[in-house]
């Protein structure tokens, strides 16, 4: 069964405790034998499968508990805030996090039938499922090929399409399908993230993003808080936050310096923005960064 072959593989990589990225198949594992706080995260587009344990997964609007034997789909880039909430050292958690290909996607969209009853689907762009036991076992499958060089090379990227394809086709399949399909409110606000994402240090104008969604400006605004739990300006300002923290802990860049790249105009505002996200000043995590 999957979790045994996750386990297996984080026993292989000596990971007791912790995260760790299997190369061979691009797919990142996690195993933990204690609950946790609050940790905030961006997370990319991503199927991630609870196969043992509990966790909850939020933005400011909704939270999520994703429990073991079910799955959670993210269709957009999204600041979040998630913790463990059910985990023991005779009973860890362990999830498996498969990043999504977007090409691929796109390019299997166009054979998929149209799933029904879109429009009465919540927009948010994280949706929780039971995990489809086909989808489980493509994974096992794409985990096991991934081990042999051969089965590498000649059977993983026929899985792998498999797997998305399977998205496209089973419960996750309605937010992917509003997300590629072009001219739905849910593609027009990736397209309104990626602009946000391109260049953190730019002045929010929402006016400008709407029009190019070919929205009104408050229908912009009330699909953009659908679709990503918050506002235009609180999710740049969450990707700042996050993107500062990251720069803090790999680089000896000044704490000013860093605060001015993301789009802060003072250090000031930006050291009591981090504080009250964070739970610590910007110089501890610079000092963490310095430590490691």
């Amino acid at each position: 069964m999957l979790l045994d072959q996750v386990c297996a593989l984080l026993d292989q990589a000596s990971v007791v405790q912790g995260a760790f990225a299997h190369a061979p198949s691009g797919v990142h594992m996690l195993r933990c034998s204690a609950t946790t706080g609050q940790d905030a995260t961006v997370y990319r587009p991503l199927l991630c499968l609870v196969l043992q344990g509990a966790k909850e997964v939020g933005t400011q609007a909704k939270t999520l508990r994703v429990g073991d034997g079910q799955s959670l789909l993210v269709s957009h880039a999204l600041p979040v805030v998630s913790r463990i909430t059910e985990a023991a050292r005779d009973r860890p958690y362990v999830a498996l996090v498969l990043p999504l290909d977007m090409d691929l996607l796109r390019a299997l969209a166009p054979d998929v039938t149209a799933a029904l009853g879109a429009s009465a689907q919540d927009a948010f762009s994280i949706s929780l499922c039971a995990t489809d036991p086909e989808m489980e076992d493509a994974l096992l499958r794409y985990l096991r090929q991934c081990e042999r060089e051969d089965a590498h090379r000649l059977l993983a990227p026929i899985t792998r399409r498999e797997i998305h394809a399977r998205l496209l086709m089973g419960p996750h399949a309605e937010p992917l399908q509003k997300l590629l399909w072009h001219e739905t409110s849910a593609s027009r606000i990736f397209q309104a993230t990626r602009a946000i994402q391109s260049d953190l240090s730019r002045p929010l104008a929402v006016g400008d993003l709407a029009r190019r969604a070919a929205m009104s400006s408050s229908a912009f605004f009330e699909h953009f808080k659908a679709v990503t739990g918050t506002s235009p300006l609180q999710y740049q300002k969450e990707l700042r936050l996050l993107h500062a923290r990251d720069a803090l802990r790999s680089s000896n860049e000044k704490v000013s310096d860093i605060a001015f790249r993301v789009g802060y105009e003072s250090a000031s505002q930006f050291s009591r923005e981090y504080t009250r996200k964070f739970g610590r000043p910007p110089k501890v995590d610079r000092n963490r960064g310095a430590a490691a």
